[in-house]
């Protein structure tokens, strides 16, 4: 098996998923600073970057596509190769609710069931690998 280069250093990456958890606690005044603020395009960018890559070091495999949109997309889990057109087992989130579950403030379950996740095929299921 082939080692797979990081684009994203996992300090860089560790940094970026901190920054983003941070800004989604509330502060200790609650009324001037709101769940959810924002984090800069790029500092959001590269968290979940890192974070694919993450899954894809302790799941390699190209049977499962995990999506992101805008930021990125890997191949993990092991189980048949798919090489052409749509794959057969399809996940597909946003970078805050992927990030969410990633970082074990949402899980698997409560994302699918809610629709904020879209999972499709056998092999679609990252429970065993959530949060990381």
């Amino acid at each position: 098996m082939a080692v797979q280069r990081r684009r994203i250093a996992v300090d860089e990456g560790r940094a970026a998923l901190a920054a983003w958890q941070a800004a989604q606690a509330p502060g200790p005044d609650s009324a001037s600073q709101q769940p959810g603020t924002a984090v800069p395009r790029a500092t959001l960018a590269t968290a979940v970057r890192y974070s694919l890559e993450e899954v894809t070091a302790r799941a390699p495999g190209n049977s499962v596509e995990v999506r992101v949109p805008p930021f990125g997309v890997t191949q993990c889990v092991e189980g048949p190769r798919h090489t052409r057109g749509t794959p057969p087992n399809v996940i597909e989130c946003d970078a805050a609710t992927w990030l969410a579950m990633v970082s074990g403030q949402l899980s698997w379950a409560d994302a699918v069931g809610s629709g904020r996740v879209a999972a499709s095929g056998l092999r679609a299921d990252l429970s065993g690998l959530l949060p990381l």
